[in-house]
């Protein structure tokens, strides 16, 4: 079963205090999750500031004793609570249950290259890694997250290498694509304008994945030319892991409802949400977390306040973040789980 949790920094303090702060929670978090059966599949790891962040992260007890352990992945988005550092962490009872990818370009590699040769570049080496160990992208890819700095101008780019990638490797409309949230977001490395994360099930089959939807609450994101699906289920021995794409306030037609009202696109996109859930058997009440991405940080205390109000048990980051489409104040994503009954 997945158990995913997260951990802030403290809100004051030097950087070296608060992940020494930070260290002692995660360490005492991580025996009770021991004392329970369970290890960490992996780490996600949001900055502030990831240029200035990120060395003093990796030379801490806090990575060195803890988050190294398993894959982790440090995303350049700035936490909304003040804490510089925010932390979800997955765990669970299986130690193969999932592999996880963080694929990041350093300067030399990022060095005159636009975001359509970066983005090409890391799904190459994501290839290379899947080629060595048997496994195809089609298959065994269930999730990848697209980091994009300057993202209203460099996500073009990254859509279409994507989709020429797609293309190349048997993924259509006629077959299906990957969940995915493509979202701004920096890089420890100035001149890269792309990351990227997957994830991969190694033991899976086709046949165990149900690629979902919700046509009367939005539409395929195939219609406006972009390659990714809206969740996708993936069907186990244990049960049904549910994972959303990034997730906005539009209708079936695509058209951005409620603009200039960052709550009520908040209700709709939980509708919309709730609705591919749905087309997987679950629910929101089955959500394991909640990551929200805000493109303006005044909208914070009203999200918070919402959203810690309706679901008060599950755990959620909110960060300040560029949406690829400037009318969407907030996107949203998550994942599910439904046990065998």
């Amino acid at each position: 079963m997945n158990h995913f949790f997260t951990l802030s920094a403290p809100k004051s303090g030097l950087l070296a205090e608060r992940l020494q702060v930070l260290e002692a929670e995660v360490s005492a978090r991580l025996e009770l999750e021991k004392q329970a059966g369970r290890t960490l599949q992996y780490t996600k790891v949001f900055l502030s500031d990831a240029a200035n962040q990120q060395k003093a992260l990796r030379d801490s007890p806090l990575y060195r004793d803890h988050l190294s352990k398993a894959p982790c992945t440090f995303v350049g988005q700035v936490p909304l609570d003040g804490s510089k550092i925010t932390l979800l962490l997955k765990t669970d009872e299986r130690q193969e249950a999932c592999l996880f990818h963080s694929l990041r370009l350093d300067e030399a590699e990022a060095a005159g290259k636009d975001s359509y040769a970066q983005t090409r570049l890391l799904f190459e080496r994501y290839l290379g890694i899947l080629a060595e160990k048997g496994l195809r992208m089609d298959v065994h890819c269930v999730r990848t997250w697209i980091y994009v700095r300057d993202i209203d101008a460099n996500y073009a780019g990254v859509v279409r290498a994507r989709n020429d990638v797609f293309d190349r490797e048997g993924l259509t409309i006629d077959t299906h694509f990957i969940a995915s949230t493509g979202i701004g977001g920096r890089s420890e490395a100035r001149h890269a304008l792309v990351g990227m994360d997957f994830l991969t099930y190694p033991d899976i089959e086709e046949q165990q994945k149900h690629y979902l939807k919700a046509p009367d609450f939005l539409g395929s994101p195939h219609d406006y030319g972009v390659a990714f699906e809206r969740g996708t289920a993936l069907k186990t021995s244990d049960g049904t892991k549910l994972f959303i794409s990034g997730t906005a306030s539009i209708d079936k037609s695509g058209k951005i409802l409620h603009e200039g009202q960052v709550l009520r696109q908040t209700g709709r996109l939980l509708e919309n949400i709730d609705a591919l859930l749905h087309d997987g058997g679950a629910s929101l009440e089955n959500a394991g977390y909640f990551i929200i991405y805000l493109r303006d940080l005044s909208d914070y205390a009203a999200v918070a306040g919402y959203m810690r109000g309706r679901f008060p048990d599950k755990p959620l980051v909110i960060l300040l973040a560029e949406v690829c489409r400037p009318g969407w104040l907030i996107e949203m994503e998550c994942t599910a789980w439904v046990p065998e009954k």
